[in-house]
């Protein structure tokens, strides 16, 4: 018994113990608790992290970068300025653009002169003198022929449209409408067509279906007559006469017959002429291709209406 009482006082003793430790522990809790004052390291942390923000250099420094920018928009205002200073170089382009029409308009002439050097055949004039019998031709036929022979002094070029030698250049039928309007024929038509219904319907007219030079039926062509051709460019037009021009006669030094008018092409000696001047009065030779609308042909000649003989 003895030693159970030992016993259980000593267990008693144990247990009392353990509270004091208990005691104990929570007092080493309590005094190592301060350790885990990373309260104030929250703090630290708080105040760390206020002052990670004085990184605040950086946002300094973005303030920097916006500052940056900042010119940056100034910059493209001078861009814009660079292209308002654009926008008027291309308004004097316009003002380039009707000095080149300007220039254009009057260009129709020098075309035509250009091509007489590429071909490096002149303009041709004959005097009076060097056409067989001219002083035996009546007055008006003289008259009429030596207005042409002036017009072919005057270096003029082949200008389609034109009647007017103040142009610098004149087309075939414009060459004979100027010609015989200041030679008192006010009712001669402006284009090649209406000028052969014109002599036509006058009765005088002479059609050729011969090739050859010394057909009968160049037997009655005089000096003065007008001369017909179809198919020296194609165009739809009824009758489809394309060309004309005023026969001159025989040249004293080569015996051929000659004509005068404007011309895109026909020859005289052997060389092609580019404008207003005499050529040579020749047959085509048949139509080299079988579109005879494109080769030409002469059609015939006939005297101009109300022209005298005396």
């Amino acid at each position: 018994m003895k030693w159970l009482l030992v016993f259980a006082i000593l267990l008693g003793a144990i247990d009392a113990a353990h509270p004091a430790e208990e005691s104990l522990g929570t007092k080493i809790k309590k005094v190592f608790e301060p350790e885990p004052t990373p309260t104030p390291s929250r703090k630290h942390r708080k105040h760390a992290n206020k002052a990670s923000p004085t990184p605040s250099p950086t946002p300094s420094a973005k303030k920097k970068k916006k500052a940056s920018p900042t010119p940056s928009p100034t910059a493209t205002p001078k861009t814009k300025s660079k292209r308002k200073k654009a926008s008027p170089s291309p308004t004097p382009a316009p003002e380039e653009s009707p000095s080149p029409t300007a220039a254009e308009t009057p260009t129709p002439s020098p075309p035509q002169p250009s091509a007489r050097g590429k071909k490096g055949a002149p303009n041709v004039t004959l005097s009076p003198e060097e056409i067989v019998e001219y002083d035996t031709y009546p007055p008006k036929v003289r008259q009429i022929i030596d207005t042409g022979l002036a017009l072919t002094k005057q270096n003029l070029g082949y200008t389609y449209g034109s009647a007017d030698p103040a142009n610098g250049g004149m087309d075939c039928s414009g060459f004979v409408y100027y010609v015989l309007r200041q030679n008192g024929f006010p009712d001669v038509p402006r284009d090649s067509s209406q000028q052969y219904v014109w002599v036509r319907k006058a009765g005088n007219f002479n059609a050729v279906l011969s090739r050859h030079e010394d057909s009968f039926e160049l037997d009655d062509l005089k000096p003065g007559d007008l001369l017909f051709w179809r198919g020296t460019y194609n165009i739809d037009r009824d009758p489809p006469i394309t060309h004309t021009m005023i026969y001159l006669g025989r040249e004293k030094r080569t015996k051929k017959r000659v004509m005068v008018g404007s011309s895109d092409g026909r020859t005289y000696d052997g060389k092609q002429r580019w404008g207003v001047s005499v050529f040579d009065f020749k047959l085509p030779p048949p139509p080299s291709s079988g579109d005879a609308k494109i080769s030409p042909v002469f059609v015939g000649y006939g005297r101009i209406p109300g022209l005298s003989e005396d």
